[in-house]
């Protein structure tokens, strides 16, 4: 029998929900009844959901309740971003193009989490075809801002305490920018750790899934079970480990928001006995911007091609822009990007030897005013480049909107990355979550 309040419900970590729903104290029921009160409460501000159907979350937390649910994630509430495809609910890909379309399946991170006794709430907004026309969605904090894109309804709805953490997808900065502006924990894995089948494509060299959530452990805990991956769960009491203070070759469009950040997270490592390194940027890092451009003009112009030959007059004008720039990328210019990108990777290691993480920006300040741009990746797209994991955590509040920093690990060390974000996040302090 539950014996748990609403409040107290919304409070709980996914870790301590899923077990208190195995071991019999905690209904799923009751987990749904909350976090629909949430929703309630907090999505006509924010308006974080593409699709959320009360009755169906119910229903599907009542068949949780009857069929015992003991999996690893039972009763944790997840947001899907719309451009994920899914059977039992709408994906619109975030355009009007696809407005009611079903999916005859749902894609392998939505079934996973079902498998493992998850409580899938809803869909959540994509910016159009997770690129940089906005949708509706509002940033928590203060709702004449942007919540960043393209995974604006995820980060949004786990920051206003609508789901324990919800999926987003990232092609240049749009898990980690819009996390750190909605002071959300952001997780990029190392490309392909989790698998992107069912997400719609916009370059298959460069898309990326990933999750958002309330804190590392949580989001490193999900991460670990939908994807297989059991060494990602952040065990104990990670060691200290040391980090490298990285710039980039763009600091100059770092705004004082961003700079400060960077700098009460230096101090506050410094302060207490972690090692921290300034790691000086390395000559010809600036061309992973280029190689960006390369990869995803080619491969974005052509992924879209349906909706760009038969539906221009249907995009958005950020879209029609975007698509714009990116087709002026030609097959000399993406052969030369993919290149540069793999020799960019493999460089990694040896700037980064002694090294366990790097500290940089997630973005250049805190979210933009107005909702018709959702902010600039260029703190984003060399990483995404190199398809190396990311992690962004929130830092402090600069009037009223949440800033943060952006954590980089070498490619395919995401555990090493997860533990020393763990005890980076514990050294930073965050408390003005509005959950």
């Amino acid at each position: 029998m539950t014996s748990e309040s609403p409040t107290s419900i919304l409070k709980l970590s996914a870790r301590d929900t899923a077990r208190k729903v195995a071991e019999g104290s905690l209904r799923v029921v009751d987990v749904a009844a909350a976090f629909l009160e949430a929703c309630d409460a907090r999505e006509p501000d924010v308006q974080a959901w593409k699709h959320l159907s009360a009755e169906q979350v119910l229903a599907e937390a009542a068949r949780l309740d009857e069929s015992g649910a003991h999996g690893p994630l039972a009763g944790v509430t997840v947001g899907v971003k719309d451009v994920i495809d899914t059977k039992s609910m709408p994906t619109g890909y975030g355009s009007d193009i696809y407005e009611g379309f079903h999916s005859y399946w749902d894609a392998p991170c939505v079934v996973l989490s079902r498998s493992a006794d998850a409580l899938v709430m809803g869909k959540t907004v994509s910016t159009e075809f997770a690129m940089s026309h906005p949708g509706k969605t509002r940033n928590p904090y203060n709702p004449a801002h942007t919540p960043g894109g393209s995974s604006s309804g995820s980060c949004a709805a786990v920051s206003a305490g609508m789901v324990h953490v919800a999926f987003g997808t990232q092609t240049a900065g749009s898990i980690i920018r819009p996390s750190a502006y909605c002071g959300v924990t952001g997780f990029k894995p190392t490309y392909g750790v989790l698998d992107a089948s069912g997400v719609k494509v916009l370059s298959h060299t460069l898309d990326t899934l990933g999750l958002i959530g309330r804190d590392v452990r949580d989001v490193a805990w999900v991460t670990a079970h939908v994807a297989g991956r059991p060494a990602f769960e952040v065990q104990g009491d990670p060691a200290k480990p040391v980090v490298g203070l990285f710039r980039t070759s763009r600091w100059e469009l770092a705004e004082p928001a961003a700079v400060a950040a960077m700098e009460t997270a230096e101090r506050r490592l410094v302060d207490a006995g972690v090692t921290v390194r300034v790691i000086d940027v390395p000559e010809g890092f600036d061309r992973l911007h280029q190689a960006h451009h390369g990869i995803m003009g080619w491969e974005t112009t052509r992924a879209l091609g349906y909706e760009r030959l038969h539906h221009w007059d249907r995009l958005g004008r950020n879209t029609k822009d975007f698509l714009t720039i990116l087709g002026t990328a030609t097959l000399e210019d993406y052969e030369a990007a993919k290149l540069e990108a793999i020799r960019q990777r493999e460089a990694l290691p040896a700037l980064m030897d002694g090294i366990d993480v790097l500290l940089t920006p997630p973005a250049p300040g805190t979210a933009p005013q107005g909702l018709s741009v959702t902010g600039a990746p260029v703190f984003n797209t060399p990483w995404t480049t190199m398809q190396v994991p990311c992690l962004s955590l929130p830092v402090a509040l600069h009037d009223g909107l949440p800033v943060g920093v952006q954590l980089v690990g070498c490619y395919g060390e995401d555990s090493k990355l997860l533990d020393a974000a763990a005890y980076i996040e514990s050294v930073l302090g965050f408390s003005d979550r509005l959950y």
